[in-house]
């Protein structure tokens, strides 16, 4: 049965919304509750499992931490959305086609795409085979499974951005019999003030993490990994966190990306080269007075409610507005029982104020948790997702006169 005669109507427009991760899940929930009394628009989300993947807590399912099961179709009830599970396999911008599992194809009049990066594993020799890394909730399970199985030994952690981060606290504070160390050519919290990053480096320093900075992972073997100039550290587990890479089907398709593989976006989130095609977090390269956005929850989020909010304009004859987003914080877990806060300017820059320790716990926390009921509270009253900061003269590109 196609489309058009599920909505009733043969000229149903149809909206397929590829990746259910933050920034899919709230394109899809936003539209479907500003569509919902319309027969003549038809909203289609596809993921590869029905199960929501909380990204920002995959360190702990990485340790062996048991997270809430939540329910993508669930959530989708009620809201004349459909949910499609499979991997999508092929985009065809010129047909107007997605392909799932290879046998089945979907006609879209608006895509909107937000399949997310992972972690970037082919750019270092051995790293594909031999590291484990926190792409999928699914890959954490995998990880969480060896460390349990490790008496002793050492994990090392490659990459010391905020994944790295957080990952070597977490397995440091649940498994202490193990040896962590955390490798990266930049120090950890390089981008906070100096309060902020001495008490992330002291936080590491008593949770037993040893930090390697300055240093870059040139291969990965079976039991240890080398570095450039030639030294070599034995590990019992590596964990992968340096770099991600985007999905090669939005090149493949003919759509124009960035050096990245990501999507080239106009002011409204809308593919240059394909303007029925919106892009949304990590898959997009959004451009903003203070350069591209770095893909994160507090950004992917907001560019899912924009993108939603620009279909339904269009939809109704309108123009859609130009999306401007800021900066606001960088919550870093550094196990159950700490954190630290750097609060940032809309340009992702440090302010002086953070905050550490039990009440930098609980912010952290509010934030990870925040989500899901967004989303459901989006669902009654659509409105209240498209509260964000827009960055002031930050976000402002100014154009050549």
């Amino acid at each position: 049965m196609s489309a058009q005669q599920e909505t009733g109507t043969a000229t149903a427009h149809r909206v397929v919304i590829l990746g259910a991760g933050y920034a899919g899940m709230a394109a899809a929930i936003q539209l479907a509750a500003r569509v919902k009394r319309r027969e003549d628009v038809q909203v289609t989300l596809v993921n590869a499992q029905e199960r929501f993947t909380e990204r920002m807590r995959l360190h702990m399912t990485a340790t062996g931490q048991q997270l809430a099961e939540l329910s993508i179709p669930h959530l989708l009830e009620g809201r004349g959305a459909q949910f499609v599970r499979g991997w999508v396999t092929a985009v065809d911008a010129d047909a107007k086609t997605v392909r799932i599992d290879d046998d089945r194809v979907l006609p879209y009049d608006t895509l909107v795409y937000g399949l997310g990066g992972v972690a970037d594993t082919s750019a270092v020799p051995g790293a594909e085979d031999h590291a484990y890394t926190l792409s999928s909730a699914q890959d954490a399970e995998l990880l969480a499974d060896r460390l349990a199985r490790l008496g002793s030994g050492t994990v090392v952690v490659a990459g010391s951005g905020l994944t790295g981060i957080e990952a070597a606290a977490e397995i440091a504070e649940r498994h202490p019999e193990l040896n962590v160390v955390l490798l990266g050519r930049q120090e950890p919290g390089v981008a906070m003030n100096s309060k902020a990053k001495a008490y992330l480096h002291a936080a590491l320093d008593r949770l037993g993490v040893q930090v390697r900075v300055g240093v870059e992972v040139v291969k990965v073997l079976p039991d240890a990994v080398e570095l450039a100039g030639g030294e070599s550290i034995a590990a019992d587990a590596v964990l992968w966190t340096s770099g991600t890479r985007v999905s090669p089907l939005a090149a493949a398709a003919g759509l124009a990306v960035d050096g990245h593989g990501r999507i080239v976006t106009d002011a409204a989130l809308r593919s240059v080269s394909h303007p029925e095609v919106y892009a949304i977090g990590d898959a997009a390269a959004i451009r903003q007075g203070y350069g591209v956005m770095h893909g994160t929850c507090q950004g992917g989020m907001p560019t899912g409610v924009q993108a939603a909010l620009s279909i339904d304009r269009v939809l109704r004859g309108r123009q859609p507005k130009p999306f401007r987003f800021g900066y606001y914080h960088t919550p870093v877990s550094l196990g159950r029982g700490d954190a630290v806060v750097q609060f940032t300017r809309p340009d992702d820059s440090p302010r002086r104020i953070c905050l550490t320790g039990r009440m930098a716990v609980r912010y952290k926390e509010t934030v990870t948790a925040s989500p899901w009921p967004t989303y459901s509270r989006m669902k009654k009253m659509p409105a209240s997702g498209a509260f964000w900061p827009r960055g002031g003269r930050f976000t402002r590109i100014r154009r050549a006169q």
